[in-house]
């Protein structure tokens, strides 16, 4: 088997349908971190039978377990540590931060070899813990993997207040704008529908077109720019019902 040049790699089963199905069909690897919920026992069975019912060619499942820090973060005041994002609750973060060098070591070799990595924002699209963290955890093997990290557009309310603070810093140096794999996407979300696994609103649907921006590895920082001035995909708005009380875009400041 030759070695994968591409992978997409996201914190949970159906992330990689939300956020990066434009680049689904060409990667070489789609890499699942965290599978069983803090102690949701029945629906961390209904993610492992979907996970093994998932069409996708070259899937690895880490398998590592939640930490059960993914919402306790202050969205108002967001602080990012090297592990991720601070974590409220004591238990949560001692579990969170305990994680991060596993996932380290998880994602060394299966990440060896690759020319993209396609992953979570950093500011963990609507808001997730685990996605800055696997977003970190990523970025942390850069150097030494030599690879590009491509990560997408997408924000949320919650996440809305890190991505302002993150805006200004030089974080990307290449853009595409794709078009998400809606057959594909949809598909997924069939697999996991049917076995109760789907965490997203069954209301979502996928916009036209999306961003992916390029951190190529190296210090050439004049080719870098900031996202300020750049347009991200609202969740809240890419829904059927509710209906959507705002654009489905917000331009960062």
């Amino acid at each position: 088997m030759s070695e994968p040049r591409s992978a997409v790699v996201v914190a949970h089963p159906d992330d990689e349908s939300l956020w990066l199905s434009s680049v689904l069909a060409s990667a070489d690897r789609v890499v699942l971190c965290f599978s069983d919920l803090f102690e949701r026992p029945k629906l961390s069975a209904a993610r492992r039978r979907a996970v093994a019912a998932l069409p996708l060619t070259g899937l690895v499942d880490l398998n590592l377990p939640e930490s059960g820090g993914g919402v306790s973060v202050d969205w108002t005041n967001p602080r990012t540590t090297e592990a991720g994002i601070e974590i409220s609750d004591a238990a949560a973060r001692a579990r969170y931060e305990a994680n991060y060098p596993i996932l380290v070591d998880a994602l060394r070799s299966v990440l060896a070899h690759c020319v993209d990595v396609y992953t979570h924002n950093p500011w963990g699209e609507y808001g997730h813990a685990e996605h800055i963290q696997v977003y970190r955890a990523v970025a942390a093997l850069q150097v030494e993997l030599g690879y590009t990290i491509w990560f997408s557009n997408y924000v949320g309310t919650a996440s809305w207040a890190l991505a302002q603070q993150l805006g200004p810093r030089l974080c990307w140096a290449r853009r595409r704008t794709v078009q998400p794999d809606k057959v594909t996407a949809r598909r997924l979300m069939g697999v996991y529908r049917r076995h109760r696994a789907w965490t997203w609103t069954r209301w979502h649907f996928w916009p036209a077109q999306e961003t992916v921006y390029a951190q190529p590895p190296g210090e050439d920082s004049e080719a870098w720019r900031s996202l300020s001035g750049e347009w991200l995909l609202d969740v809240a708005g890419l829904r059927l019902w509710p209906p959507p009380w705002r654009r489905a875009r917000r331009r960062l400041g």
